[in-house]
């Protein structure tokens, strides 16, 4: 277990010129992710330094956009979804520190502009897309021109999965083992699955009562089946890259349920208990369970909120449409139609 030595701001330093430069305008677009070998526990908090590895599936479009521009006022401005808020807010805030950590002294008051088009703080992984969308937003608009590693250690500065969506397609966070945590960044795997799909089940999109952070301290302070999960974590790890190697999507659905519901065992363990289930999550789970029963292959994962996403193949997309009334299906590998889609396909360089 790590010690809080190193800072956020001093590592950060370490990668800034002496002298900040800037452009007029930058505007960076990152996907949310979600993780099917999950991120849950910390050993050192101050860096967002995970306890286990982890590996995740971008969801394309769906993200968040952020710009940055100078502010005519003197001061900076936080904007939501076209809302300004109040500097003191916690969203705002939050934004706020991260941007300090590369502005250090100097004064240089910003308009920063976000816009999401999945729900902000609803278990659909915004923070992820937010905090990768303003870093790289950030390196554009100082000029900084760092490696995308750094760029993906910076955003998990901010939340740990954002550190995965800085890339596309799967992608693997490392957990790493220096202390200024600049080993703990992802990665794209060189894999493509065109017939993979993602649907996302919104049994919620209200903000949650308990926030991922607060519930992962929680957990880690209080679920005694949690000592279980870092081994877990890591054996599920390898089995899904044994099934992206082999194509197997039987593996990597059963996989990452597995993963799923282990990860919400543990914070249901905690005390006071820790459920995001709703009554509706429950009834998903129950027909997706009834869907495989039946032969149709149909999995889901879920991270600390409410909502369900589905991870099926191309060939039961109209079927699943069918049974969940409003699913929101992505395509992680296909753009506007422009790949062949009618089979299963996993293409792994050597």
């Amino acid at each position: 277990m790590l010690i809080d030595n190193f800072k956020k701001s001093d590592v950060v330093a370490r990668y800034l010129p002496k002298k900040l430069v800037s452009i007029d305008h930058a505007e960076a677009f990152a996907p949310s992710n979600i993780a099917l070998c999950k991120y849950w526990g910390k050993r050192q908090s101050e860096l967002n330094l995970p306890v286990n590895s982890s590996l995740s599936i971008s969801l394309a479009h769906l993200g968040t956009r952020t710009q940055i521009r100078p502010s005519q006022t003197g001061e900076d401005q936080v904007m939501l979804n076209g809302q300004l808020l109040p500097v003191e807010s916690p969203f705002a805030s939050k934004v706020i520190s991260f941007v300090d950590l590369f502005r250090r002294e100097s004064s240089y008051p910003l308009v920063i502009d976000t816009r999401n088009n999945i729900p902000t703080a609803a278990g659909l992984a915004s923070s992820a897309s937010g905090f990768a969308a303003l870093t790289l937003a950030i390196n554009q608009y100082f000029k900084l021109q760092l490696p995308d590693s750094v760029l993906s250690a910076f955003a998990r500065m901010g939340s740990g999965s954002a550190s995965r969506s800085i890339y596309t397609g799967f992608v693997e966070w490392r957990m790493g083992r220096q202390e200024d945590g600049m080993d703990s960044h992802a990665f794209p795997l060189d894999v493509i699955w065109p017939d993979l799909r993602v649907g996302l089940v919104k049994v919620s999109t209200a903000a949650k009562a308990v926030d991922s952070r607060s519930g992962m301290k929680r957990t880690v302070e209080t679920a005694s089946l949690y000592q279980s999960w870092p081994a877990q974590a890591a054996q599920d790890l390898e089995k899904i890259h044994q099934a992206l190697s082999e194509g197997s999507f039987s593996q990597l659905g059963a996989v990452a349920e597995h993963n799923a519901m282990s990860m919400h065992a543990t914070m249901i363990a905690s005390w006071p208990p820790l459920l995001y289930w709703q009554p509706d999550s429950v009834v998903a789970m129950q027909k997706i369970w009834a869907l495989r029963e039946a032969g149709v292959e149909v999995y889901f994962t879920m991270d600390a909120g409410p909502n369900l996403k589905l991870l099926f193949q191309e060939k039961n997309q109209t079927l699943l449409e069918t049974e969940f009334s409003g699913l929101e299906v992505v395509t992680p590998f296909v753009e506007s139609g422009s790949l062949s889609t009618s089979t299963a396909t996993v293409k792994k360089s050597s």
